[in-house]
């Protein structure tokens, strides 16, 4: 099993605690790893949030694999989670599985720019808060006989696909950053705050701790990439 070498415990510990909450909505959760260098990337898709979150990982030395000097592996992210040493700083890479469809199409690595308008974090957080509470008390008011799945899940659809402020990121995509664990409440002075950027038909939240990319309707395939 080819062993990847990770910067630190920390680095160990946050690749096992984005695997966990990826298993948490999906036990049977794929990912993909690109690794390249001294970084890696893990793409995963939480089914309930229609979204693609990635995590960056920091590696102690370069990828090297024999004569391969890259990684591109669709791989179990529980068989993964359980490879993950912490005290080791180490992760060994499963074998290799049938990737779900998504896996194929990632956003495009470079060409990204700024979007204005996104709030500060703490603003975020309180509009998933808002959101949150906002569907607990509509579904709550339903009659009985009108409290049916497709009921609850239009008018989830209705919340989270509003869109943030005057960007057009859907309010789904903060709360998967959030429930991933990448929109931590704001630290020390200076600390990065979020950032919203755009390639082609992709808009992508970016935090310190994690990514999350949305693809927006009716635009096609445009800024896709597929590999």
């Amino acid at each position: 099993m080819t062993v990847l070498h990770l910067a630190d415990e920390g680095e160990a510990a946050d690749l096992a605690a984005f695997l966990s909450r990826l298993l948490h909505y999906d036990r049977a959760a794929a990912v993909r790893l690109q690794a390249a260098g001294t970084a890696l990337a893990v793409f995963g898709r939480p089914p309930s949030f229609e979204v693609l979150a990635i995590r960056a990982v920091r590696l102690a030395k370069p990828y090297e694999n024999g004569l391969d000097v890259t990684l591109d592996v669709t791989v179990s992210a529980g068989e993964l989670l359980e490879s993950v040493d912490e005290p080791a700083a180490t992760a060994g890479v499963p074998g290799a599985v049938t990737g779900p469809p998504w896996a194929g199409v990632l956003p495009p690595r470079g060409g990204w720019s700024p979007e204005p308008g996104l709030p500060a974090t703490d603003a975020l957080r309180g509009l998933v808060a808002a959101a949150v509470a906002e569907f607990r008390s509509r579904t709550q008011e339903l009659p009985p006989e009108r409290r049916t799945r497709a009921e609850l899940d239009r008018i989830g659809r209705e919340i989270w696909s509003r869109t943030v402020g005057d960007t057009r990121l859907p309010v789904r995509a903060v709360h998967a950053a959030q429930s991933l664990g990448f929109l931590r409440h704001a630290g020390a002075p200076g600390e990065e705050e979020p950032t919203l950027v755009s390639s082609g038909a992709w808009l992508r939240l970016r935090t310190p701790y994690g990514s999350v990319a949305v693809r927006r309707a009716g635009i096609g395939a445009l800024g896709l990439s597929v590999r």
